[in-house]
């Protein structure tokens, strides 16, 4: 079961009901910047391993300014689409509310477990880039290689590294996907659950995918069941070069 570390308590939470009832995840980004994009992103990640374990989730963003654009950033960066007023919530007897934010947990509305996400810091010589959605999938992969409560630095090497990566893995799924399938090593799901499980451990789950890759003992088939199992909450497209020319 998913656990996540409350920054109202310091405690770790489940944060699904014990009866897999409706979790209400309510997404707090002010404005546009590489930290809301970092929000949103933790929120996705949490909607996602949810609703693998079998909970249903209602998602809305509470942005009182730059909303089109947050929504507009959110589909680019592969974010699941948001749900529109909370009422609605209620009424389908939302059991418990999860709030993901930067900042203060101490201002969250209402009751209900923080997610606290740390700062993007943009480390390069100049400022970002006007467009720092230009590889969107490259973007989600830095992201996604630092826990939420660490700082991330991003600078444009940290950001061609991880374009680097996804063009390797994506070629390499390509290549595996044209052997027979196998399925995904229960030791090797093992890992996966229990890394992100584990307060959405994102770091664990990347490690996991580079070991599966390197692993002279496992078929390709079951290699390629795994990197497609992953993306199912990585959505980093790594199926995409399927078919295309070797």
């Amino acid at each position: 079961m998913l656990q996540i570390l409350d920054a109202r308590t310091g405690e770790p939470v489940p944060a699904a009901p014990a009866r897999r009832g409706l979790t209400r995840i309510e997404v707090h980004a002010p404005g546009l910047d590489p930290t809301a994009l970092r929000v949103l992103l933790t929120a996705d990640l949490l909607v996602r391993s949810l609703e693998l374990g079998g909970t249903p989730v209602w998602t809305i963003l509470a942005a009182p300014r730059d909303q089109p654009e947050l929504r507009t950033a959110a589909t680019r960066l592969a974010i699941r689409p948001f749900e529109d007023g909370r009422d609605l919530a209620s009424g389908l007897g939302a059991a418990q509310a999860i709030h993901v934010m930067t900042g203060d947990p101490a201002t969250a509305p209402g009751e209900g477990p923080v997610m606290a996400v740390a700062p993007v810091v943009w480390a390069g010589p100049a400022s970002p880039p006007a467009d720092l959605l230009g590889d969107p999938a490259a973007l989600r992969l830095a992201l996604l290689g630092v826990r939420r409560d660490d700082p991330v630095r991003l600078d444009g090497a940290a950001l061609a590294r991880a374009a680097g990566q996804l063009a390797d893995w994506r070629r390499a799924v390509a290549g595996w996907a044209r052997r027979p399938s196998r399925p995904v090593p229960e030791a090797v799901r093992t890992r996966l659950r229990t890394a992100w499980e584990d307060d959405l451990g994102l770091p664990g789950v990347l490690d996991v995918l580079r070991d599966v890759a390197g692993d002279p003992e496992l078929a390709d088939g079951a290699r390629f069941e795994t990197y497609a199992y992953a993306d199912r909450l990585l959505a980093l497209d790594l199926v995409r070069d399927i078919g295309s020319p070797a």
